[in-house]
């Protein structure tokens, strides 16, 4: 099968911009799709100027110039000028690249991902080419510029106006899509509840799995320390401030924050700020093995409708509990038979979650035993099942 993948980001050794759980996953999606022998193109939105194609793991990458006033996953603009450009974005028409590569390419299908700065325009392209497309939901941006549903704190219950007349024509772009993917129960419904993929015969939920090795059996040496781990982007709405405020809360001999994601030397001392005598152990960027083999339970503490993070895989492969927020996919995860522990966001109800976990560490060691006892079936084998098993349905039915 011939696959053209849109995506915003996609990282190679030219252009290795990661912002997000998304462009990691479309990336091991595409190379397990060209192991099983189906021939992958991929274009992205360029994040630098002059954007070479490359050729990456068996994978021609190329990468589609901004057709707006500045490029994609750059420095915060004023307020004026990102409404331009999303005004821009929600109506843009054409995508060269994107429609050069469909008619040099001819794939059997279009599979796009996140689509800040490459746009609907996209699907326009494959529309008009009579090319099936399969739209993979990762986050807001069809109801949201920001793509977060995340404004003032907090993570928005209605679509407000401003939201609603800059995201018009992208919300009637869904119109020809072939199918559209949820990477859990949760964001596809928040979609459909707002009217979109009425007309869309395949709505279906892949969710993510994670492509560590599953941890091997293991007892974990007691400790008076509980060491707890925060792996992602350290922003507002991933939680990371409430984490850190919690953890200031609790006696400071008690539990030691394992921080792993990139933080500027200013942010650093922000979050030491919040919890003068709590210890925070900043990583940086790591291997995933090597962050998991530092900590106790993973938190994962978001306040915006996270759509489905990886992590929540990534910690069951790795063995390791985690304690969540009642946000996004979370929920349904643990419903699903991930092992973690569900709790409010706030820095209180965080700290007392914590505080019943240091009360008991048999609860903890029970949790991590039924880890290591895990057969997992649903691997990353599992889901690219699930996308080549669709790909292959979109095909034969059109």
């Amino acid at each position: 099968m011939k696959v053209l993948v849109t995506s915003s980001l996609y990282p190679t050794p030219g252009a290795p911009k990661v912002v997000g759980g998304a462009e990691i996953f479309v990336g091991r999606l595409v190379e397990s799709l060209v192991a099983r022998g189906d021939t992958i193109e991929v274009v992205r939105a360029a994040s630098l100027p002059n954007q070479k194609a490359e050729r990456h793991n068996e994978v021609d990458v190329y990468s589609a110039p901004s057709q707006n006033i500045y490029l994609p996953f750059t420095e915060q603009r004023s307020a004026p000028a990102r409404g331009i450009w999303h005004a821009i974005e929600d109506w843009q028409r054409t995508a060269d690249v994107v429609g050069a590569r469909m008619d040099a390419f001819k794939p059997d299908l279009l599979h796009s991902n996140n689509l800040s700065g490459l746009t609907t325009a996209v699907w326009k392209a494959a529309f008009d080419r009579r090319i099936p497309i399969v739209h993979t939901l990762h986050d807001y941006y069809l109801t949201c510029p920001r793509c977060s549903r995340f404004s003032d704190g907090r993570a928005c219950k209605h679509t407000c106006l401003s939201c609603k007349l800059l995201t018009v024509s992208r919300r009637s772009a869904t119109k020809q899509l072939s199918a559209v993917v949820g990477v859990s129960q949760r964001i596809l419904d928040i979609h459909t509840e707002l009217g979109l993929f009425a007309n869309i015969g395949t709505r279906k939920v892949i969710r993510h799995a994670s492509a560590l090795k599953l941890a091997a059996p293991f007892n974990t040496p007691p400790s008076n320390i509980l060491r707890l781990g925060f792996i992602g982007r350290l922003t507002e709405e991933k939680g990371i401030y409430n984490l850190v405020k919690a953890v200031g809360l609790l006696p400071p001999s008690s539990v030691r924050l394992v921080i792993a994601g990139y933080a500027s030397d200013e942010l650093k001392q922000e979050l030491r700020t919040l919890a003068p005598r709590a210890t925070l152990e900043f990583l940086g960027f790591v291997a995933p093995e090597k962050f998991y083999e530092q900590i106790d339970v993973v938190v994962i503490p978001p306040i915006w409708e996270e759509p489905g993070p990886i992590v929540v895989a990534d910690a069951r492969a790795a063995g390791k509990p985690f304690l969540g927020t009642r946000f996004g996919g979370i929920p349904e995860a643990v419903a699903l038979g991930a092992k973690g522990w569900l709790t409010e966001p706030d820095p209180e109800s965080l700290a007392a979650s914590i505080q019943q976990l240091l009360s008991k560490p048999d609860e903890i060691a029970a949790m991590v035993k039924q880890l290591s006892l895990q057969t997992n079936q649903y691997t990353f084998a599992s889901v690219v099942e699930e996308y080549r098993n669709l790909f292959e349905g979109i095909v034969a039915s059109r």
